[in-house]
């Protein structure tokens, strides 16, 4: 069965979670660095875990207005889409509301009691983020089946 990957897009960082078979769970993944590899190192995910859909964390402000962030993640959605479709997959992309997902990332790694250091692991709330976004995600869509 085909899996969804959820996406926390950051210009250092990008947060990736991956959902299970059922497309019902959310697992966060280790989270890759934003760089030239990106692109190369997702394909291999999307291949080997049977990825159909991306669903990227779209960020709004408060008053649901587009941010300098927003811009950049809307490159980075088109650069994405040309990646995908240039590399012959068949997976769709989409956006998803992403708003608070980085505080409630940080609240849950508060309460899993985890160390102050590793909490302060930024890619660890990247990753955390990403599922937050995905389970959203999934949580809509099972909701309205």
């Amino acid at each position: 069965m085909a899996k969804i990957i959820g996406i926390d897009y950051g210009t250092v960082r990008i947060g990736i979670a991956i959902s299970d078979d059922n497309k019902s769970i959310s697992f966060s993944r280790p989270h890759l660095p934003n760089n030239n590899e990106f692109f190369k190192k997702l394909s291999e995910i999307i291949s080997s875990e049977q990825v159909d859909k991306i669903i990227i964390g779209y960020p709004l402000n408060l008053k649901s207005e587009k941010t300098n962030q927003t811009l950049k993640t809307e490159e980075f959605k088109n650069s994405l889409e040309t990646f995908i479709q240039n590399s012959g997959l068949k997976t769709h992309i989409e956006f998803y509301d992403e708003r608070f997902s980085s505080s409630i990332a940080e609240q849950q790694i508060i309460e899993t009691g985890m160390n102050k250091k590793k909490r302060k692991n930024k890619g660890l709330v990247d990753s955390y983020s990403a599922q937050i976004i995905l389970q959203g995600y999934l949580d809509k869509k099972n909701f309205n089946k």
